[in-house]
């Protein structure tokens, strides 16, 4: 294997997770991180991190090349020990080996033992290394661009392409008894789209005070909602939770980060909405989503 070649492999695997390590670290230590991954799984991406960029630096003691190397001497060394052990014949057994050798060699190349067979082997080689080396330049390109650009909440945009046409629940029984009691003082916008969602009796909740902040997503009958994505563990499974806002204001323009404060109030269909009393535009937090 020639070294710009195994320089290549080596970036592919060591270069590309070392820059991933790098890209957790930074955003850890800027107060970040929680843009990509729940921050309960700090413990785990942190360590895993240093542990990464200690086995990257500790690579560079194995020479360039040597695991590929290192198959082929141990074949070698293989082929030399089955030769010992025969008994008799030394120059027999050079030759039998030698000629296997050969004929290895030969049943590898498809030129020697079927000419015609030649430039399809070929073909399909050359295609196979373009495949290889355009995935390993995508590859970098993404991994880079972690480095240089700036870390970004998901959008509204992509709330709403995520929106299934039902509400998700994000919380259990235990969510909705602690609303009926009036035990709301913690809630988000993830709590109550689950209230909203499976509450048997609207009238229970008439009234009660609340104070989200979320960004503004289309609502329905001149209402707007406001909505919020909740990770579980990371943002490729952010899933949006939204609540109905009427308010007699004009709602703001879709992406928008609001506080809202109203009260919960049952429509004539029976369904809930917070009919707010303040709608103050506010920049987007600093942690931006619900766990």
């Amino acid at each position: 294997m020639s070294r710009s070649a195994a320089a290549w492999n080596r970036w592919l695997g060591v270069g590309l997770a070392s820059c991933l390590a790098v890209v957790t670290l930074g955003l850890a230590f800027t107060g970040r991180l929680a843009l990509y991954i729940n921050p309960s799984s700090n413990w785990f991406a942190i360590p895993m991190a240093v542990l990464l960029l200690a086995g990257a630096a500790a690579s560079f003691l194995l020479p360039l090349g040597a695991e590929a190397d290192h198959g082929h001497d141990h074949a070698d060394h293989e082929h030399g020990r089955r030769g010992r052990r025969r008994a008799d014949g030394t120059h027999g057994d050079d030759a039998h080996a030698d000629g296997g050798h050969r004929h290895g060699q030969a049943d590898r190349d498809p030129a020697r033992v079927d000419p015609g067979r030649a430039p399809v082997a070929l073909a399909r080689s050359a295609a196979s290394r373009a495949v290889a080396v355009a995935g390993g330049v995508a590859a970098s390109a993404v991994s880079l661009s972690f480095l240089v650009l700036p870390p970004a909440a998901l959008s509204a945009q992509i709330a709403e392409s995520r929106d299934v046409g039902a509400a998700p629940l994000f919380a259990g029984a235990d969510v909705v008894s602690l609303a009926t009691h009036g035990d709301t003082a913690d809630f988000g916008i993830g709590d109550w789209a689950s209230v909203f969602a499976t509450a048997t009796d609207p009238d229970s909740f008439q009234g009660d005070a609340v104070t989200l902040t979320g960004f503004v997503t289309p609502g329905e009958d001149g209402a707007f909602d406001l909505t919020r994505l909740v990770i579980t563990h990371c943002v490729i499974d952010a899933q949006p939770a939204s609540v109905p806002i009427r308010s007699t204001a004009k709602g703001p323009a879709t992406g928008t980060w609001v506080e809202v404060t109203g009260t919960v109030t049952s429509t004539a269909s029976g369904s809930l909405q917070v009919t707010a009393t303040s709608v103050k535009r506010i920049p987007e937090p600093k942690d931006p989503y619900e766990y």
